[in-house]
């Protein structure tokens, strides 16, 4: 018998102490409006190196959590709770220049591996990707199903590559390459006509897949995540400002 095994992942030290602040928060130990002990007595307090502290700081801030006053420190801010479903793993979270390269990564992999599914692709591959597709349209405002689809689009490419390495490759990625599609959509669901722009851009896809458009298939994929790059940057600029 297969079973299928979720790899384990061990959370830095940073990322811990953004949990218990958030859940701190959360529970209401910490309002909007308090002040923050100092990154020196919070450093003492969970017995941990004053970087961490800072990472953790850094990352509750652009998550919007947290604000830091030039001279007075740093002070809770006010937050919507019915959007605040961010695990302390997303973009936000991860250091600005993880995310960078992990779009660096994801245009590497992922143009060529459109490319390739175009001129490579078996009958039942089609289904596959149009299956996540439609996943994707008829969530009924599940948005973890829709988060699931969109990660299976992505690998169902990849599979119809039939290149085993690049399976391997996008498998070993798909992780946080998680985060990052679940951080997106969520920031769409607040723009206007974000969540059909986004349908749109794998629809073209999986229709130059189709269609055995190489070309087009790499070209309206590096659009795509071109676009979800921006949109996640143009994010984290406007709430570090």
């Amino acid at each position: 018998m297969d079973y299928k095994y979720k790899p384990i992942r061990t959370k830095k030290i940073y990322e811990e102490v953004a949990d218990n602040l958030i859940d701190m928060i959360k529970s209401g130990q910490l309002s909007p409006g308090d002040k923050l002990e100092s990154v020196e007595q919070l450093a003492k307090n969970f017995d941990v190196g004053r970087s961490a502290i800072r990472e953790a700081l850094s990352g509750l801030r652009t998550m919007g959590l947290v604000e830091m006053r030039q001279g007075e420190g740093t002070y809770v801010k006010e937050f919507d709770a019915s959007k605040f479903t961010l695990p302390v793993t997303s973009a936000f979270l991860m250091k600005l220049e993880d995310v960078k390269e992990l779009y660096q990564v994801r245009k590497i992999l992922e143009v060529g591996t459109a490319s390739l599914a175009a001129a490579n692709h078996q009958e039942e591959d089609l289904l596959e990707i149009e299956k996540s597709l439609e996943e994707m349209k008829d969530t009924k405002g599940n948005e973890e199903l829709a988060e699931k689809a969109d990660l299976g689009f992505h690998l169902a490419i990849a599979k119809a590559t039939h290149n085993q390495m690049l399976i391997y490759l996008m498998g070993s990625v798909s992780e946080i390459m998680t985060e990052t599609i679940r951080e997106t959509r969520r920031l769409l669901l607040y723009s206007e006509g974000g969540a059909d722009k986004l349908f749109t851009e794998h629809q073209l896809i999986y229709e130059a897949i189709k269609s055995r458009q190489s070309d087009n298939a790499d070209k309206y994929m590096y659009d795509h995540l071109a676009n979800v790059e921006e949109l996640l940057f143009k994010q984290i600029e406007e709430q570090e400002d």
